[in-house]
């Protein structure tokens, strides 16, 4: 039988990962026999396990106690694991680990069969979530081990969001790096030490360490409305008429309808076409502002918007700001709607929340003008003699009718 004291490998698997195995070890654990029974090295090494096949029980690992097999950290720090629980930030990834150690020290005479590991990412949101990490094998006793990290936020609710594509094996087998299948948090993956084939045999030398990425988002709850009116009016509304030249003022409103404090909290406004901002016009009504504070920046209608402040469960705030109607496209012989929309972010990750309010300017067509029609031109008379003869007497010149057919027999 190996000494298994001196076959320590998870140093070496941790060193392809680049971490250490730092951890507190307070979070609950359990397994399919309704206990969890662990050993020392030197009890396994006097025979404790025999001939069984035993997951992840060996108290004094030098790295760490091995009932604590799930641990978790910020993707952006180095060595600092922890078995307990992490306090997240919004918009922000975690490494989760399962460590996975076949205990038996006889290598590959006990190689355990058709081990998968699965892990439990809740999908609900809380203040507290708990990820649990399960590591099974058809020969092992007990059939299932398990243990569980929690996630937590002091502040406000989130729900983690599984990074696909993110589930690695690390071990001194040819599958060492390899990517899994993100079934590991779909009803499990089966893992192996030079393939894939559920087979880890016994000793420190094959253990592996399953990782995967989790982002905390929160879930942020809060309202935006907006209303308008025609400047110098005291009513709000959803929509107003207005001319062109005419000066609106919009009302934005923020509300945090949470139980959580809202930090960074972002307006803007994407107006619409044929208004146009006035400068200088934007102001913050707060609790700390009762009377209104004029804001030095007007970014509300770009795209960087403003940071209004944080705000606490149930707080508000108002912000208003002025617009000139103008006519660069507006259509005739109908109502013209500007739209214009205001929106609501809260934090770096941006839960964003909108709603818009009308103007409507009224442009009739001008009056259609009928074309001017040419005069007819004058009918010649004929110049036979009965024709010139009646025309003559129509006047009544007897005479000159008279003359003029003669004059006319003359010409024939």
């Amino acid at each position: 039988m190996k000494n298994i004291k001196s076959v320590l490998g998870v140093a070496a698997i941790t060193a392809v990962a680049g971490t250490a195995l730092v951890a507190t070890n307070v979070s609950a654990w359990g397994d399919s026999d309704g206990g969890r029974k662990s050993y020392t090295i030197e009890e396994i090494n006097n025979g404790a396990i025999d001939d069984k096949i035993v997951f992840n029980s060996i108290s004094d690992n030098p790295d760490l106690n091995e009932l604590y097999f799930v641990q978790a950290r910020a993707a952006d720090s180095k060595n600092i694991w922890n078995a307990d629980y992490i306090e997240v930030e919004n918009g922000k990834e975690y490494i989760v680990r399962l460590y996975v150690h076949n205990n038996n020290p006889r290598g590959t005479e006990m190689v355990a069969k058709d081990v998968t590991a699965n892990v439990n990412v809740p999908t609900e949101s809380s203040k507290s979530i708990t990820v649990t990490g399960t590591v099974s094998a058809s020969n092992s006793t007990p059939a299932k081990v398990w243990d569980e990290v929690v996630f937590k936020s002091d502040t406000n609710t989130f729900h983690l969001e599984y990074v696909k594509g993110s589930a690695l094996i690390e071990n001194k087998g040819k599958i060492g790096g390899t990517t899994l299948s993100d079934n590991l948090v779909m009803g499990g993956t089966t893992l192996g030490y030079d393939s894939l084939d559920g087979q880890i045999p016994g000793c420190f030398g094959y253990a592996a360490i399953v990782t995967f990425r989790v982002k905390a988002v929160y879930d942020y709850d809060f309202s935006v409305t907006k209303l308008v009116r025609l400047a110098g009016e005291t009513e709000w509304k959803k929509q107003v008429y207005a001319k062109v030249g005419d000066t609106v003022e919009y009302k934005i409103t923020y509300k945090n309808t949470s139980d959580s404090l809202e930090k960074d909290v972002v307006l803007f406004d994407k107006l619409g076409s044929n208004q146009t901002y006035v400068p200088g016009s934007t102001k913050l009504y707060n609790s700390n502002y009762k009377e209104g504070l004029a804001l030095q920046s007007d970014g509300l209608t770009t795209s960087e918007g403003i940071n209004i402040g944080d705000y606490k469960a149930n707080a508000a705030a108002v912000v208003t700001f002025q617009v000139t109607m103008k006519d660069d496209n507006l259509g005739c012989g109908g109502d013209n709607v500007l739209r214009s929309w205001a929106q609501g972010y809260i934090g770096h990750e941006a839960t964003m929340k909108q709603d818009y309010a009308d103007v409507l300017i009224y442009k009739g067509c001008p009056e259609p003008t009928e074309p001017v029609k040419p005069e007819p031109e004058p009918e010649l008379p004929e110049t036979g003699a009965s024709d010139i003869a009646a025309t003559a007497l129509g006047a009544g010149s007897l005479v000159t009718a008279a003359g003029y057919f003669l004059t006319s027999r003359k010409r024939f």
